[in-house]
């Protein structure tokens, strides 16, 4: 059997995810990296974006915004300002985050500013 990468995906209001998985890919500020497990430690801030969560053949999307993510030889922690399972993000509650994140792109007053918010656009619209 491979080697299993430990996981564990923490937002402020509860921890989504600890457990063992095959790997996890992660839209990094510089873009997207995926882990396995014995993966070399380092970090990364996070950008708005999907980060999806292989095992067993199967994939877990969770859309996550800010934060940053860590690679020890322990395995991978996510510490994110804002992370929803895509499970949780249907209809009306899709539109509404859709919504906000457009506003934020015409608000925003800086160009990181605009690109972390089209970032979360164009991830929740890639949900629907």
């Amino acid at each position: 059997m491979a080697d299993k990468l430990h996981f564990s995906l923490v937002s402020p209001e509860r921890e989504l995810m600890s457990r063992e998985v095959d790997q996890v890919v992660v839209p990094g500020t510089d873009g997207q990296f995926g882990v396995l497990a014995n993966h070399a430690p380092f970090m990364s801030t996070l950008t708005a974006g999907v980060l999806t969560v292989i095992d067993g053949g199967k994939e877990e999307k969770v859309f996550v915004r800010g934060g940053f993510a860590d690679v020890t030889p322990a395995g991978l922690t996510v510490l994110a300002e804002e992370a929803m399972p895509a499970a949780e993000l249907s209809g009306e509650k899709l539109s509404k985050h859709l919504e906000a994140a457009r506003k934020t792109v015409a608000d925003a007053e800086t160009d990181e500013a605009r690109l972390d918010a089209q970032n979360a656009v164009d991830a929740l619209s890639a949900l629907r």
